[in-house]
């Protein structure tokens, strides 16, 4: 369950930063092609709260019940700090870059969730990339 929780996370935070970044630059184009309700600040906050359930019980039921690593709750969370930071304290061109590097690093805290959940205890890989088994 985790795993798949952690794919969704990943794929939610990667199109989060994709609109995050693309909007303010098609923004006078998003109505002439119906999808003008892309700009609305509650499309918006509601993306960042469907990210923030998804990671909160992915991320931290993963943290409780397997691997208690601090990574990837740490990179949740700020993850979201940018994001919420970047959308109450910057406008234009730099919300554009800030923000969807908060939806990057949500999904690298997914990847590595991900990562963590799958690997044995033997303890000598990191990420379980190059680790094998006897």
């Amino acid at each position: 369950m985790a795993a798949k929780l952690d794919n969704i996370g990943m794929t939610a935070s990667t199109l989060c930063a994709i609109h995050c970044a693309a909007v303010p630059v098609f923004f006078t184009s998003l109505p002439l092609v119906g999808l003008g309700f892309l700009a609305n600040s509650w499309v918006e906050w509601t993306m960042i709260g469907v990210a923030l359930i998804v990671g909160v019980i992915s991320i931290a039921g993963s943290f409780l019940n397997s691997h208690h690593r601090v990574l990837p709750l740490a990179l949740l969370i700020i993850g979201f700090a940018t994001i919420i930071l970047g959308h109450i304290f910057t406008k234009g061109w730099l919300e554009a870059i800030i923000v969807p590097a908060g939806g990057i690093t949500i999904a690298i805290a997914h990847f590595v969730n991900y990562k963590y959940a799958g690997t044995c205890t033997s303890g000598d890989s990191f990420l379980h990339v190059t680790h094998k088994h006897q």
